[in-house]
């Protein structure tokens, strides 16, 4: 691939090697128990599913639709800002459609970004928030997230992001966190801002996880920062909220220089998500939310099985307080193996599928991720099967 010259600034994709391994088990007819990728697996609420089907009934969606987003949906997304955070917002020039969050994050960087720039970003992160700057030909500064907290990470922000050369143009953030499941509260976000507006610094913060936490906690919106919208713009998902992972259907919204940007460049790739998936996506946004917190509850139930049952056998996993995610320190005995090694000896010989955390940055090397995507009884089978890996030595 040498004469791609983009494409060999992209490492190997790791996850393809435990995806390679667990499809030659499950050839071999063996049973592995996926936490692998984080991959919704409920169906989408009935009321959502069934707008769909009415709308694609009308042939009049069958056309292009808009690359924005149809101002509808623009309005339901501004309508759900102020209902959940109190955030004012214009749905002409401060909320566009996106086909996920992925490909919003990816195109804004392509939009923003030339080789001149530096993107900084907390390591580990999820690959896009990494990848996106990358593809666009910028260059990624790396903020260790060495110290497990918020108020650690603020730190770290609030000492290397003044002393980086050159100036980052953009900090992309992702709280709640995937992999780790780091959370953070509205002071965070406040000191953030403020320090980010002093030096001149876009900041992209990624809310995919909002509805996704348990035990009290609330998910803050940096847009609930007075002035945030000065320089920082926030992208949501319906993939995790509302079991739409396949509708590829998400936004962003906030600062008005990086929306037009985002939708200039959106109009030449694309013609926006198919108009039915839209209509769709303002069903669930208006529309009842107790589906969300059933789809809550699920993902509770799942991490109160598997994190117990993890630290029971011996392997301390702290209980996350969102996300649909468990980032596990590898055992101090595996230690050594890293994170690859150690992925590849779960599927062998423990029969259970997980993600290696190097994949999300050289910082995750010595931990795995665990996605919420099996059943508890699916989960304790999981937990046996560790148990007498651990037993064997």
């Amino acid at each position: 691939m040498e004469e791609f010259r983009r494409l060999t600034r992209l490492p190997a994709y790791v996850f393809n090697i435990t995806s390679e391994l667990k499809a030659a088990a499950r050839k071999r007819g063996e049973d592995i128990i996926d936490f692998g990728m984080g991959n919704p697996d409920g169906a989408t609420p009935k009321h959502i599913v069934d707008k769909l089907i009415e709308a694609a009934q009308r042939t009049a969606t069958h056309r292009y639709s808009l690359s924005r987003g149809v101002p509808r949906l623009r309005r339901a997304i501004c309508n759900w800002y102020k209902r959940r955070y109190d955030v004012d917002l214009d749905p002409e020039t401060e909320a566009i459609v996106t086909i996920g969050s992925k490909e919003g994050i990816a195109h804004l960087c392509l939009a923003v970004l030339d080789d001149e720039d530096t993107v900084a970003v907390p390591n580990p992160s999820y690959p896009i928030h990494i990848f996106g700057p990358v593809i666009a030909g910028s260059k990624v500064q790396s903020i260790p997230m060495r110290g497990g907290t918020a108020e650690a990470l603020l730190e770290e922000l609030e000492h290397d992001l003044p002393r980086m050369s050159p100036r980052p143009k953009l900090l992309i953030l992702n709280f709640p966190s995937n992999p780790t499941a780091q959370c953070v509260e509205l002071s965070f976000f406040e000191r953030l801002v403020a320090l980010c507006k002093e030096l001149g610094i876009y900041i992209i913060h990624d809310l995919a996880y909002a509805d996704i936490v348990f035990d009290g906690y609330r998910a803050p919106s940096i847009l609930e920062v007075a002035g945030a919208k000065d320089i920082a713009v926030e992208f949501f998902t319906l993939s995790k909220s509302y079991n739409m992972p396949g509708w590829r259907v998400g936004f962003m919204v906030g600062n008005t220089k990086l929306v037009a940007a985002l939708g200039r460049i959106k109009s030449y790739f694309d013609y926006g998500t198919f108009t039915p998936i839209q209509v769709a996506a303002i069903c669930a946004l208006d529309g009842p939310q107790e589906c969300v917190a059933e789809i809550r509850d699920i993902y509770k139930e799942r991490r109160d099985v598997l994190v117990p049952g993890l630290n029971k056998l011996g392997w301390p996993v702290e209980l996350p307080k969102a996300t649909m995610f468990a980032w596990a320190k590898i055992p101090e005995q595996y230690k050594g193996l890293g994170s690859v090694e150690f992925s590849k000896k779960l599927m062998l010989e423990a029969k259970v599928a997980v993600s290696p955390g190097v994949g999300f940055g050289e910082h995750g090397d010595g931990h795995v991720r665990f996605s919420l995507i099996e059943n508890e009884e699916r989960t304790r089978q999981a937990l046996r099967g560790i148990k007498q890996m651990f037993k064997a030595g």
